[in-house]
C-alpha cells in the first residue's frame, strides 16, 4: 500500500520526552511541556495532509479509508467515492466484509486495494451472540490499528452498517478525520451510534437531518458508480436480444436478489399475456432457471440472469422497474429516470425502506407496495398501468430524474476535503 510518509508518528509519551526538545525544556512544568508536545503534534498532523506534487505546486492529497462492506447498498456508494479520490489524487483503500457479494463487486475494481474486516451485525443484547459480536468487532477494531499505522490515514469515511464502525472508532482515538455517510431516509444503528465520533454525518435524503440534531450535517445524495452512465436505449435492447420499440420493465431484487419479488412476477405472467410488454429480470443465484422457465411457459420476451456486471446496459434498457427501495438502488433508478414500483424488504432495519420509498412516492416518481399485498396476480395489475398511460410513464419519469444526485461523489469528496483542510 502507498503512503506519502505525512500520517502520524507512532509513539509514545516517554519517548517523546526523550526528544532533544523535551531535554531542553526538562527545568519547565510538566503541563507545559505536555502542551509543547501536543501543538507540536498538532502540527505535524496538519502539514502531513500536503503533499507536493511533481511539479512543486502543494496540492491537497489525502490517504483515505472507506469502510463500505456488507451489502450492495454500503459497498457500491463507497466505490463510487473511491473513483472520485483517486481522479482527484488522492490514495484510497477499501474495508471491506467477508461477504460473498464485495469479493463479486471488487472483482471489476482491481485496482483500487482493499482489506477484509470480520463481517459483525448487532444482535439483540440479551441475546448469547452478542459475544461473538463483541469478540469480532475487537478482532476488527485490532486489524484497523494495524493497519493504520502502516496506511497511516489522514481521513476515514464510514458508509454505514457494523463493518464501519470499528474503523470510524479506531481513526477517531488515532486523532483522523472522521465522517460517516448515511444512504437512507431514516438512520441505521450503526451510524446513530458513531454520529458523535464525525466531523460531519453526510445524508442521502434531506428528510435525514432531524435523526442527527447535534452533529454537522451535509447533503450530499447517494453516490452512483462512474461507470454508470446512460447509452443508447435501442442498441442496449438489442445487446440483451430484446425489441427495440417494446415497453421494457426492469425487475431487480437488490444486490442479492428478492424471492418474494422473483415469485410475485411468476403469479402474474398469465395476466400479462398479450401486453405489449418484454422484461429484463435479475433474480438472484437461487431462483434463476425456476424464473427463466416461467418467462419461457408463458412466452413473454425476457432477458433473466442472477446478476449483470454492466447495469448501465439494463438501466438504459428499461422504461420503468420493479425493485427494492434500498438507498443505492433508488439513486440508481433516479440517474436513469426510471420510475418504479417499489417493493420496500419487509424486514428491513426500522423499516427503512418503506421510509426510503415514501421520498419517491411523495414526488410522484414511484407507487409503493407492500410485499404482503403482491398475492396473485395484484403485482400484475400494477404493471399494466404503465404499460397502457405513456403520459404517466413520461411524467413520473421527469420526477424520477429530479430525484437524481449524479454528483454525489464529488460531493462527499469535496465536503470531506472542506472539514479536513478547515481543521488544518
Amino acid at each position: 500500500m502507498v503512503s506519502n510518509g505525512g500520517g502520524e508518528t507512532e509513539f509514545g509519551y516517554e519517548e517523546k520526552m526523550c526528544h532533544p526538545e523535551a531535554r531542553r525544556r526538562r527545568g519547565t512544568s510538566q503541563t507545559q511541556a505536555k502542551y509543547f508536545f501536543a501543538r507540536a503534534y498538532i502540527d505535524e498532523r496538519s502539514l502531513a495532509v500536503f503533499a507536493a506534487r511533481d511539479d512543486g505546486g502543494d496540492e491537497f492529497r489525502m490517504n483515505a479509508i472507506i469502510a463500505c462492506g456488507g451489502t450492495g447498498g454500503h459497498l457500491f456508494p463507497g466505490l463510487a467515492v473511491a473513483e472520485v479520490l483517486r481522479a482527484r489524487g488522492h490514495q484510497v483503500l477499501l474495508f471491506v466484509s467477508e461477504k460473498d457479494v464485495d469479493a463479486l463487486a471488487l472483482k471489476e475494481h482491481p485496482e483500487i486495494p482493499f482489506e477484509k474486516l470480520p463481517t459483525i451485525g448487532l444482535p439483540s443484547p440479551f441475546s448469547p451472540a452478542i459475544l461473538g459480536f463483541v469478540r469480532r468487532f475487537n478482532e476488527s477494531f485490532r486489524r484497523c490499528r494495524s493497519i493504520y499505522r502502516r496506511f497511516k490515514p489522514q481521513v476515514i469515511l464510514g458508509m454505514g452498517g457494523f463493518t464501519s464502525t470499528a474503523p470510524v472508532l479506531a481513526g477517531k482515538m488515532r486523532g483522523v478525520p472522521t465522517f460517516i455517510h448515511e444512504s437512507n431516509a431514516i438512520p441505521g444503528k450503526a451510524n446513530k451510534m458513531t454520529a458523535r465520533l464525525v466531523r460531519a454525518v453526510l445524508l442521502g435524503f434531506k428528510e435525514c437531518a432531524p435523526f442527527f440534531p447535534k452533529v454537522k450535517t451535509e447533503v450530499t445524495g447517494t453516490p452512483i458508480r462512474t461507470e454508470l452512465q446512460r447509452l443508447d436505449c435501442k442498441a442496449a435492447r438489442e445487446k440483451l436480444g430484446l425489441s427495440a420499440d417494446i415497453t421494457t420493465l426492469l425487475v431487480m431484487g437488490g444486490s442479492q436478489g428478492a424471492s418474494g419479488i422473483n415469485q410475485a412476477m411468476i403469479k402474474s405472467l398469465p395476466s400479462l399475456d398479450g401486453a405489449r410488454l418484454q422484461v429484463i429480470h435479475l433474480t438472484g443465484t437461487r431462483d434463476e432457471r425456476l424464473v427463466a422457465d416461467n418467462y419461457r411457459r408463458a412466452k413473454l420476451p425476457a432477458f433473466v440472469a442472477a446478476f449483470h456486471h454492466r447495469m448501465e446496459e439494463l438501466y438504459s434498457a428499461a422504461d420503468f422497474a420493479v425493485a427494492r427501495s434500498g438507498a443505492a438502488s433508488l439513486a440508481e433508478l433516479a440517474a436513469f429516470a426510471l420510475p418504479a414500483i417499489l417493493i420496500p424488504f419487509p424486514y428491513a432495519a426500522d423499516d427503512h425502506q418503506a421510509r426510503n420509498a415514501e421520498v419517491f412516492v411523495k414526488a410522484d416518481a414511484a407507487i409503493l407496495v407492500k410485499e404482503s399485498e403482491i398475492l396473485d396476480d395484484a403485482l400484475a395489475q400494477k404493471i399494466l398501468p404503465f404499460i397502457e398511460d405513456h403520459g404517466r410513464l413520461q411524467r413520473m419519469s421527469q420526477n424520477a430524474a429530479k430525484l437524481s444526485t449524479r454528483n454525489a461523489a464529488s460531493a462527499v469528496v469535496e465536503t470531506m476535503e472542506k472539514y479536513t483542510t478547515a481543521a488544518v
